[in-house]
């Protein structure tokens, strides 16, 4: 099957740019080919891989997203294995990461906590896209990731593995969490935390609500700040003093969260808007709480 062939299939389900998209991400990822190779190769030529390819093309079909087909993510400019259990890793994401490696580069700079390692956790790490970047790229911080999911912990180590950084992964439930014997002890707490209400849920795209964890996805209609809240309130015990929280946000409560965060106490709280132009991020710092 060329990648002619495979295009013209997906069409049927995609518009034409995605379907040419998708075929073209199967044959680069699955088989190496640039895409002068994908043009020029004939029928014949990938009549070794038919097999392979009908089953892509068949999955494909059934809108199930190429990268859980393929189990592979793009995320800043690294490659993430990825499977059905977890979140699909959002170019968006990375934009998060980049906010804080700038921060945290400038906290190295001006010298504070030098005498401090610079500690990092990630609530929620799914295939542990956040964690893995910040470890790669802040190789001075000491990362922590959590997930409730041991099936996402499980990917999240491969990631790991797959590029040489040391995370350490822990399954914890951050709504179950017992603050009684935690210390001060976290230069920044990062999370992108389930955030979409069920009743947004007919506005979005079929092959997210068929095949990624709807556990990750969404939250009760009456309370979309839950998991905000928890990690705000854990930050207040968790976060030394300077620290900073970090999350990525539906921009539809982006007011609300700063509403919350300032009641908690948190000081220099400010938004950051994604490449789209909405309202995706907000960060926080700790300048007192809990102890």
């Amino acid at each position: 099957m060329t990648y002619q062939q495979l295009s013209r299939r997906l069409a049927k389900i995609y518009d034409e740019g995605e379907a040419k998209a998708i075929a073209r991400m199967v044959y680069e990822v699955r088989y190496g080919l640039t895409m002068s190779e994908i043009i020029l190769m004939r029928n014949e030529e990938c009549g070794v891989w038919n097999e392979e390819l009908e089953e892509i093309a068949q999955r494909l079909e059934r809108k199930e997203p190429v990268q859980y087909v393929l189990g592979e993510a793009e995320f800043g400019g690294r490659k993430f294995h990825v499977a059905p259990g977890v979140l699909i890793p959002r170019p968006e994401t990375a934009e998060l990461c980049q906010w804080i490696i700038d921060n945290g580069q400038w906290i190295i700079d001006s010298g504070q906590w030098i005498m401090d390692p610079l500690t990092i956790l990630d609530i929620g790490t799914g295939s542990g896209c956040i964690a893995v970047t910040l470890a790669a790229e802040m190789p001075e911080a000491k990362v922590t990731a959590w997930d409730i999911s041991a099936k996402a912990l499980d990917i999240a180590r491969k990631n790991a593995q797959r590029h040489q950084v040391d995370v350490q992964f822990e399954q914890k439930d951050i709504l179950n969490f017992q603050l009684s014997t935690l210390n001060s002890h976290l230069s920044i707490i990062v999370s992108n935390p389930p955030y979409i209400c069920r009743k947004e849920a007919e506005a979005m795209e079929q092959n997210v609500l068929d095949y990624e964890p709807h556990t990750a996805l969404f939250v009760p209609d009456d309370d979309p700040l839950l998991f905000y809240r928890a990690i705000a309130d854990f930050g207040l015990t968790a976060l030394k003093e300077d620290g900073w929280l970090y999350f990525e946000i539906n921009p539809l409560y982006a007011d609300d969260l700063v509403s919350l965060l300032s009641k908690m106490s948190y000081h220099d709280i400010e938004i950051k808007n994604d490449q789209f132009g909405k309202q995706r991020f907000i960060r926080g710092k700790k300048l007192g709480g809990k102890n």
